[in-house]
């Protein structure tokens, strides 16, 4: 925003200090004149005869007065312009910071010493400011490089079969057809669920009262075909909970629970639970399954958008897009719940959702 030029804040604060000397210096002489000078009498002989007159005292106090009042004013100028120039060192500091992080360089800090006042707590905010847009920042590049690779891989695909079957007439067409036609049923998917996770980290959705344990059992029957080829045991238990939120959203939050669940699972006689329960304020759902043990250093990174687990691509027709658990937390950070990931101790994870329920 352009500004018209005026006064700095020193410069305004020097003012101020030496305005305020020049009132206290007046406001002493003007009790000096009314509690001194005024019972003085007027008269060539002064008091009792023998003391200076008020027209001797006041043309002998003045020129010193004057030059008193002089040298406030000018004390006041230069005391306040260094002492607003050391108050406001800090400020400039901040500007600076804050000029540098408009250019882009956001990993600049602050790093403000000394003890806590105003000052140092507006640095330390600004830096807490500047961390978690650098975060940001960095997660969304991350994402963006992540997003366009996994849709280049498609159209790649897509561009090699067509290739295959101009050079090769005589090729099986049902076949070819085939093939593009998961492949192009896997572009879209990815680009459904990017607009669902758009969607859900703008939350800009209708709230309604939801009954999660419903949620939990409609999902459950949607995938129990998928279980039952799997040999995958599927159970819902718990109670009914309310929480306030999307159904849409919170039905797909549970499904690709329910879904990771079931594929990363184990090859022949896994189970998945799902429950459901109230806890006070907190809508609960849990989701756990037997599988393969997981790494806990791997368990911050399942919530990291274009993450598998320990397998980078899978080959099965549930392959996924990578988003399942980043929809989820998307979901539930909307929703302003919790999201907790625990590895259990005979292998497989158990992914607990906290929100706040409705009375």
């Amino acid at each position: 925003m352009r500004r018209r030029p005026g006064l700095s804040a020193r410069l305004k604060l020097t003012l101020s200090y030496a305005g305020f000397l020049a009132v206290a210096g007046s406001l002493l002489l003007a009790v000096v004149w009314a509690f001194l000078l005024r019972y003085v009498p007027d008269t060539s002989q002064g008091l009792l005869g023998i003391s200076p007159n008020r027209y001797l005292l006041v043309h002998t106090f003045a020129p010193a007065a004057a030059v008193a009042m002089a040298f406030l004013l000018v004390f006041g100028l230069v005391g306040g312009w260094v002492l607003a120039g050391r108050m406001l060192a800090p400020l400039a500091r901040i500007t600076g910071a804050a000029r540098l992080a408009g250019g882009g360089s956001l990993s600049h800090r602050i790093r403000m010493g000394g003890r806590r006042d105003e000052f140092r707590e507006l640095s330390d905010a600004f830096d807490t400011m500047l961390e978690r847009l650098e975060s940001h920042v960095a997660e969304q590049r991350r994402f963006a490089a992540n997003a366009s690779h996994e849709l280049r891989t498609p159209l790649a695909i897509s561009q090699t079969l067509l290739d295959v079957a101009h050079q090769d007439p005589a090729r099986d067409r049902d076949e070819l057809l085939a093939r593009l036609r998961t492949v192009n049923t896997r572009a879209i998917d990815l680009t459904e669920a990017l607009l669902l996770l758009s969607r859900s980290d703008r939350a800009t959705f209708t709230r309604e009262s939801v009954d999660l344990s419903l949620v939990a059992e409609e999902t459950a029957e949607t995938l129990l075909p998928l279980a039952e080829r799997r040999g995958i045991t599927l159970d819902v238990t718990g109670a009914a909970a309310r929480a306030d939120g999307s159904a849409e959203l919170l039905l797909r939050m549970v499904t690709n629970l329910v879904q990771n669940a079931v594929v990363h699972n184990l090859p022949d006689g896994g189970t998945v639970t799902v429950h459901t329960e109230m806890c006070g304020d907190t809508s609960l759902v849990r989701v756990s399954n037997t599988g393969p043990p997981v790494p806990p250093e791997l368990v911050p990174t399942l919530v990291e958008p274009f993450q598998r687990g320990t397998e980078r691509v899978r080959t099965d027709e549930h392959a996924g897009v990578g988003l399942g658990l980043a929809l989820v937390h998307s979901v539930v950070r909307a929703h302003d719940g919790s999201l907790a990931l625990v590895p259990r101790p005979a292998g497989g994870l158990e992914v607990t959702v906290r929100l706040p329920s409705v009375p």
